[in-house]
């Protein structure tokens, strides 16, 4: 590569944006600010829930508190530059910048995807073997699940941001995308890079099997498990327990299944960036939702937390008076 290529392929980046030419960028804007704000003020909420209320200090909670730690940084990523965007002129995104978006969103999804294979092990044990779980799911092997998922994701993220940012870019510097996704941006480049997308198609579909094997093996003991059961309050309680993580599973697996998966032949810029906002910018939201609004263990300790924290804040206000 010659200095001048080298050099143009260091200059910044234009995202288009979601929407190309918004008609009301102020409705977009408030629509996409109020799902962060929920987003991330639910996925806050669990952590400090869990991390607060002693009765939520099992294996299965402390799972899901890495996966708000996940989803939190997840939208984090992507959204803030993309609400700036939409109230800028000026899109660009510096090779730096982009760079470190892939790296993020790779490592992260990576991350999610081993995480909630190994949610699904942690409900297996609870209901298929729960004399054992105290042993099988001890915080030794609760910490090395939470590390190999951060690990696991991150070589993803090692292993393909710095080929896909070391081609050259010598065209158009414009990403149809709202973030720097590597498909949007490798259509910049001006060399053939058919090869290194099979390799990354293979390597996605790797990474999406591992984890979906060990979710289809765990479900499929946890079905003939609760069929087996006497008693329907039994069947009811299994059914509880798995619902709110297979709702998360199908929700986040089917958006990755179009995006790794399904052949180019089926995709659009348009209905690649759809997808993209539903897991980067909805996904993230809806998770600690389903797992609150479906859960009697979050709602009740959300209880006891207020409940605390009224008494204390009220006798704090009453001393404040009586001193003034």
């Amino acid at each position: 590569m010659g200095m001048e290529a080298l050099l143009q392929n260091y200059t910044n980046f234009v995202l288009i944006g979601l929407i190309t030419h918004p008609a009301f960028p102020g409705l977009v804007f408030a629509i996409v600010f109020s799902i962060f704000v929920v987003a991330i003020t639910a996925n806050v909420v669990m952590i400090l829930l869990i991390h607060v209320d002693s009765c939520l200090h099992t294996p299965m909670y402390f799972l899901l508190s890495q996966l708000s730690i996940m989803d939190t940084i997840y939208v984090c990523v992507t959204v803030p530059k993309m609400l700036q965007d939409l109230l800028s002129k000026d899109k660009t995104i510096s090779f730096l910048g982009c760079a470190f978006q892939i790296f993020l969103y790779l490592t992260l999804m990576g991350g999610e995807f081993f995480l909630l294979g190994l949610m699904a092990y942690d409900r297996y044990v609870a209901v298929c073997n729960p004399l054992r779980y105290p042993l099988l799911m001890n915080r030794r092997i609760c910490l090395f699940m939470v590390v190999g998922s951060w690990v696991g994701g991150s070589l993803d993220g090692f292993l393909l941001t710095p080929v896909t940012m070391s081609f050259p870019y010598c065209g158009s510097r414009e990403i149809n995308h709202f973030f720097c996704e590597i498909p949007a941006v490798l259509k910049l480049s001006c060399i053939d890079t058919s090869l290194y997308e099979t390799l990354m198609y293979a390597c996605c579909v790797l990474m999406l099997l591992i984890p979906l094997s060990i979710i289809s093996v765990s479900y499929t003991h946890i079905l003939l498990t609760v069929h087996r059961m006497s008693s329907a309050e039994g069947r009811r309680k299994g059914f509880a327990t798995c619902s709110s993580h297979m709702i998360v599973v199908s929700i986040f697996y089917g958006a990755a299944f179009y995006t790794n998966v399904l052949p180019h032949s089926y995709h659009t810029p348009a209905t690649d960036k759809v997808v993209s906002a539903f897991y980067t910018v909805l996904t993230p939201m809806l998770n600690p939702l389903i797992y609150s609004l479906r859960n009697k263990d979050v709602a009740a300790a959300l209880k006891r937390v207020l409940g605390r924290w009224g008494p204390s804040q009220r006798i704090q206000v009453a001393s404040m008076i009586r001193k003034n």
